[in-house]
């Protein structure tokens, strides 16, 4: 048996004990990235144009 199949057949908690923590911080870093885009998103302002063309609509 090869070296590389030995460490398929330890379980999965085992392989990754020490990535666990890596994966929650790099989730939390995404999602507060996410919040930030998205706040930023609200606040802008809409251009004039967009106006211009939303009042035409009615």
């Amino acid at each position: 048996m090869r070296s590389g199949d030995e460490s398929s057949k330890k379980p999965i908690a085992a392989r990754t004990s020490n990535s666990g923590a890596k994966v929650q911080s790099k989730d939390r870093d995404m999602g507060a990235a996410l919040r930030t885009v998205y706040q930023r998103t609200v606040e802008e302002t809409i251009p004039p144009e967009m106006l211009d063309l939303l009042g035409k609509l009615d």
